[in-house]
Order: structure tokens, then C-alpha cells, then sequence
């Protein structure tokens, strides 16, 4: 698959004035809560009405969604407010079933994307379809994956891709239920910039007041919309309840929402940016300057470990780093998750150093 023009051209052909926003609860719980929630969304951004109908859970015993009965709650939201709809595939037999039920969208969830054999079965199930079919992120942050997935799609005849970015799963605490990993969704753009690119601000949060914020930075990274989970009464959601938004809340999103401009052209601007890129360049050149005489430092402290047979690894000050840096990072106004990713790339290049002169 190569990036062209056409990838986007079933976005271009909604001529929207705003981001793509799909919205709509978790699951489907009842049809009289599917269609006021719709009802309540219909006069708003929403161009997709989302709705969980099957739910894959980590663990069994939650609830698991109410299955085809939900297909017929969707057709009804469609009739009654003229909104589109969307749901998750997980497997041939939805595919079938979405499709028999006319569901404008299809996304394939990040528990579906990891698995290619899961992503081949469902290409077959959907080969040739016109249907727009979005590919969410694998639960760990692997782009090989993530783009194989969606390829799998373009070789089957699918041509209205795209991707839906909602975070990765990691063991590590974080503010966020799954960690946006910024970078690795702006590597995502920068090898496919046409392929539509959906943010979940849902999923990454975990937690509705901080919808907006990651919202705002997706937009600010030109992602092309938002998938927003959207419930009338969201303390009493049957899943997922803390991440989901009011349609009144989801509309004041929507307002407050600042949509960038993708340059400035006035000369007074190029100039000043210039010159601020320029002094990013030389601070650049010194960290990596930096880095370096760091490197032979450890170099150093690799041949005395061999010199005296003494472990690699030493705990206790590595954690010592870690703590002092933090507070450190904290005074300079860095954040305590770039610090410590950081420190950890240093720390295990440190220690591919010292391995390589103690079993050189």
C-alpha cells in the first residue's frame, strides 16, 4: 500500500467545516438508551453514531454486549435522525451481520489488530466492500503491525481506510489508561499522511475530564477527527463509565475545540521561526555531544566492572538516578513521563555499552 491522495478521498467527500467526530456510548444497552442518546446527538458534529454491540472484555463475566439484537437498535437511529452508524467487527460473523444491517462504519478493535490471522478473516469477510472501515492501534506500540492490519484491508479491495489511535496498553502507572505514545501515531502520519487518521480520546484517558485536553492535542497534530464515547446518565454506563461524556458536555467539546491553522505565511513569522529552529539546532548538537562523553563514561565504569567481575546492573543506583532526575526534570519544567522514558533509553544504552566491553 502507498500513500496517495485518493486514501482520503472518502473524508474529502463529507466537505466538512470540522474534524470527523464519531460519538455515540460504549455499549448498547437498551434500545430506548441507543435512541435517546442519538436523539440528543442528532443537531450536533456528530457524523457517525457509534455503539458497541459485541464488547470484547479482558476478563469474562463483564458485560459482553447484547450482540445482533443491537444491529436493529442502529437501523432505527438511522431512521429516526437520518445519522449515520458504526460498530466494532471482532470476526467474520459480525462483519456478515453489519453488513446484512447496513452500518455505514466498521472499526476493528486494538484486541483484533494484534492478531494477523484475526485481521486476514476479517479482509475476507469484508473483501470489495464500499463500507468505511477504520483500524484501531494494536494494544502494544508496534506500527509494523498496525499498518500490516490495515493493509491487509487495501490488498482485500477495501479502499475507505482508516486508522482510529487509542493508546497503548503498558505496565507502567501512568495518568492515562492506555499511553498515547505521541510519537509513534506522528511516525503513523509521516509514512501514510493521507490515510485519515482518528483520535480516541476515550480509550487513552480512561477518565472524561481529560477528554478535552487530549482532544486539543490530536487536533494540534492534525488528526483528521475524534471518537468520543457519549451517554445520557455515564455514572450508570453498563461498561466503561468513567471515560464517557455527556451529549451536552460533548457539544461544549466541540465548541471550545481551537482548530489550528497548518502554517502562516507571513515573512515575519518564517523569520522568527527560523531563528528559533536554529537555536533548537545548536542545543541539539550538544545533547548529543553530551550523550556521547556520557557513553564513554560508561565505557570507563564497563572495563573496571570486567577488571573486578562485578555485575552489570546495580539497582540500588539506578534507582537513585531515577528519583534525583525526576526532581531535577520537575524544577526545569519537565514532565515526570518524558524524564523517565529518557533516563531509561539512556540507562539501557549505558548498559549495551558496559556488556559489550565486559563480553568483548
Amino acid at each position: 500500500m502507498k500513500n496517495t491522495k485518493e486514501l482520503r478521498t472518502w473524508l474529502d467527500d463529507m466537505k466538512l467545516d470540522h474534524p470527523l467526530v464519531i460519538a455515540g456510548p460504549c455499549s448498547a444497552e437498551t434500545e430506548e438508551q441507543v435512541l435517546k442518546i442519538a436523539h440528543e446527538l442528532k443537531d450536533s458534529d456528530v457524523n457517525y453514531y457509534r455503539a458497541g454491540i459485541w464488547k470484547p472484555r479482558t476478563r469474562p463475566g463483564n458485560f459482553e454486549g447484547v450482540g445482533a439484537l443491537g444491529l436493529g437498535w442502529l437501523k432505527k437511529v438511522k431512521e429516526q435522525t437520518g445519522m449515520k452508524t458504526c460498530t466494532e467487527v471482532a470476526n467474520a460473523a459480525h462483519c456478515k451481520l453489519a453488513l446484512e444491517n447496513d452500518v455505514d462504519l466498521l472499526w476493528i478493535g486494538a484486541r483484533s489488530t494484534v492478531s494477523p490471522f484475526i485481521m486476514q478473516e476479517i479482509a475476507d469477510a469484508l473483501q470489495g466492500t464500499d463500507k468505511i472501515v477504520l483500524v484501531k492501534n494494536p494494544v502494544n506500540p508496534d506500527l509494523a503491525l498496525w499498518l500490516g492490519g490495515i493493509e491487509r484491508l487495501y490488498t482485500a479491495g477495501i479502499k475507505n481506510l482508516g486508522a482510529i489511535h487509542r493508546g497503548f496498553s503498558t505496565y507502567e502507572k501512568s495518568k492515562y489508561r492506555n499511553n498515547p505514545e505521541w510519537q509513534l501515531a506522528i511516525e503513523f502520519q509521516n509514512k501514510f499522511p493521507d490515510l485519515p487518521l482518528i483520535n480516541d480520546p476515550s480509550h487513552i484517558t480512561g477518565n472524561r475530564d481529560m477528554i478535552f485536553d487530549v482532544s486539543q492535542t490530536a487536533l494540534d497534530l492534525n488528526f483528521d477527527g475524534l471518537m468520543i464515547e457519549t451517554h445520557f446518565d455515564p455514572e450508570n454506563a453498563w461498561s466503561d463509565a468513567a471515560q464517557q461524556v455527556t451529549p451536552d458536555t460533548l457539544k461544549q467539546i466541540m465548541e471550545d475545540l481551537k482548530i489550528k491553522k497548518p502554517t502562516e505565511t507571513s515573512a515575519e513569522y518564517r523569520e522568527s521561526l527560523e531563528n528559533l529552529r536554529a537555536q533548537i539546532n545548536v542545543v541539539d548538537d550538544q545533547l548529543i555531544d553530551l550523550l556521547g562523553k556520557r557513553m564513554q563514561v560508561a565505557d570507563k565504569i564497563g572495563a573496571l566492572k570486567k577488571e573486578k567481575n562485578v555485575a552489570v546492573l546495580q539497582s540500588k543506583r539506578w534507582n537513585e538516578i531515577l528519583g534525583n532526575m525526576v526532581l531535577e526534570g520537575n524544577g526545569k519544567g519537565l514532565s515526570e513521563e518524558f524524564i523517565l522514558k529518557m533516563f531509561k533509553a539512556i540507562h539501557q544504552e549505558s548498559i549495551n555499552h558496559q556488556e559489550k566491553i565486559i563480553n568483548g
